[in-house]
């Protein structure tokens, strides 16, 4: 049987969740508030203008009064509504980063573990942490004013034409100049800001990855080879940063160039007219101070919206590489089956499960194995231990039955129930997997053996007794273990997973990947012991090239390899121990 569940589904997720374009399309309620306020300088130009036209015409101080009441009035209200608007986008700005956050999060806990195309964890950082902040004044800016630049020099260029049609003509022609020069230094502005958020992720992810080595930089005196290094990443990220700032201030350069001609052409124009030098451009006649006044007020409000664009211009670019990191790392997380945040509920010893595989084909996306495909049947409560050469595809193999990796062809049955989408959450809550190089968080042993779960001293006292690690603790009651295991030895380490697994009870199925790989033989006895201990009335399936462990399983099944095939080899070979 052909199974295609895993990149179905994971496809069908990608497109039941809210795309990440579709946060970023929506108008928000604070962009509108602010293009009311900007609207509501017409109103304001209007009553300045007027109050001119009054004193021009001798009406004093007195008849201005109305007028200046007026404009306070709207000068207040658009100030709340100008505020009020950036309340409301900064709000929906950072709704809408906390949602894309959570999609990436939820992408990256959902993926394997044995995935090797996954970001390295400092760069993921980096992106979901650091630069994803650059979302927010793209969302909360430049959607704003985005909105102002589509409606405020539409309405002005209106209110211009009504008193004089080439004054009008002289915005429109002046006006389209400036978003083209502007796009052209944009797609520069946008490509370098990619380079400067690729440039800090590489940073991040080197240093994080040599801060967690320091003490293997220090035995190999490699600190100051490091420190070149990061020295070099960081002039690059210098170099990346002052390019982008270049590409920002041209970009303004370009906008202020063409708004003040167009605010000089209407100046004198208007100055001329005035002067009766030009009679045409106004509706039949010639403009009045207060006309003149209304549209000479309107002409720099009319490239307003588009210098406040051009501010955030660089908003943009940011905004949309961040974006673009994150919607790269969720694509690039390959989902395991089901959902990796479900959780056993039941915590009483099960029943231990059959194990039955179906010419299951045994890779991986990105790594070649040299397994044929697999066909076995595992009794429950059986140990079995599944031989082949090292690097053949063992630790595959066992991904694949812990439901980590996805089945490419064949067919999985744990107990009763096939391994799929659908039941691969409820299944890997009755498992245990212990993988070959089990990671160690930075904190104390009872921390790390419980995985952050809230367990009695007496539950973590009985399963350090069963891997054989009490005594190690007992000799060393406050250790504080580092980042990757430091403080402890590799067979210690080993046996501190071996306490994991013995901390659920639950799981009737154990898979343990080469758990005394690289140990001397004396520990690597203790190892297999404890080993024993803990699968006592379970099910085991371990994968080994390690002739004193598989001596204690039930059975041996040497997993034939792709070479066999030409060969007269058609089942798997099980040798009795």
């Amino acid at each position: 049987m052909t199974s295609t569940s895993s990149t179905a589904a994971a496809t069908a997720s990608g497109q039941a969740q809210n795309p990440m374009s579709e946060l970023i399309r929506r108008p928000g309620a604070g962009a509108l508030w602010q293009v009311l306020a900007a609207l509501v300088w017409l109103p304001q130009a209007g009553l300045l203008a007027l109050a001119v036209q009054s004193m021009a015409d001798g009406a004093g101080v007195a008849g201005v009064w109305p007028m200046a009441a007026g404009v306070l009035g709207l000068g207040l209200m658009r100030a709340w509504c100008d505020g009020h608007g950036g309340l409301q986008a900064n709000r929906a700005a950072r709704d809408q980063l906390s949602s894309l956050r959570v999609q990436v999060v939820r992408a990256l806990a959902q993926a394997s573990p044995l995935d090797r195309a996954r970001a390295a964890s400092g760069q993921a950082a980096s992106a979901v942490a650091e630069q994803a902040e650059a979302i927010v004044p793209w969302l909360a800016r430049y959607q704003s004013a985005m909105w102002r630049v589509r409606i405020l020099p539409l309405a002005i260029v209106a209110a211009v034409a009504s008193q004089s049609w080439l004054a009008a003509l002289i915005l429109l022609v002046a006006a389209p100049l400036i978003p083209l020069f502007m796009a052209i230094v944009g797609w520069r502005a946008k490509a370098a800001s990619e380079e400067q958020m690729l440039g800090l992720g590489h940073m991040n992810a080197f240093l994080l990855d040599r801060l967690r080595g320091l003490s293997t930089l220090r035995a190999l005196q490699a600190v100051d080879l490091t420190a070149q290094r990061l020295r070099s990443h960081a002039e690059s990220l210098r170099t990346r940063t002052m390019r982008v700032l270049r590409i920002a201030f041209l970009s303004s350069a370009v906008l202020e160039l063409f708004s003040a001609l167009g605010v000089a052409m209407v100046a004198v124009y208007i100055g001329f007219h005035l002067l009766g030098t030009l009679s045409f451009g106004a509706w039949g006649g010639k403009l009045g101070l207060g006309q003149a006044m209304f549209v000479l007020l309107l002409a720099p409000a009319f490239f307003e919206p588009l210098r406040d664009l051009s501010a955030v211009w660089h908003d943009r670019a940011a905004g949309e590489a961040a974006l673009g990191t994150l919607q790269q790392l969720q694509q690039q997380a390959r989902p395991m089956l089901g959902d990796a945040a479900a959780l056993a509920e039941d915590r009483q010893p099960a029943q231990a499960l059959s194990l039955a595989v179906a010419d299951l084909e045994v890779r991986a996306p990105g790594a070649q194995t040299r397994l044929a495909p697999v066909s076995l049947q595992v009794q429950p409560g059986e140990h079995v231990a599944l031989w082949s050469p090292s690097g053949s595809g063992k630790s595959v193999l066992l991904a694949q039955l812990a439901g980590l990796l996805p089945v490419l062809q064949g067919e999985i049955r744990i107990g009763d129930r096939v391994l799929d989408e659908q039941s691969a959450a409820e299944l890997r809550g009755r498992m245990a997997w212990m993988g070959q190089q089990p990671h160690v968080f930075a904190g104390s042993a009872a921390r790390n053996i419980g995985l952050g779960r809230e367990l009695a001293a007496e539950q973590i006292a009985d399963a350090t007794a069963q891997a054989a690690l009490d005594q190690v603790l007992a000799q060393r009651p406050a250790m504080s273990l580092g980042e990757g295991g430091a403080g402890l030895s590799g067979g210690e380490v080993v046996r501190l997973a071996l306490a994991r697994l013995a901390l659920k009870p639950e799981a009737g199925l154990m898979l343990v990947d080469e758990p005394t790989a690289h140990l001397d033989p004396e520990t690597a006895a203790q190892v297999a012991a404890a080993l024993q201990r803990i699968a006592k009335g379970r099910t085991l399936l371990v994968a080994t090239h390690d002739a004193q462990l598989a001596a204690h399983m039930d059975r041996v099944i040497e997993l034939p390899l792709l070479d066999d095939i030409c060969h007269p080899a058609p089942e798997p070979c099980e040798v009795s121990a």
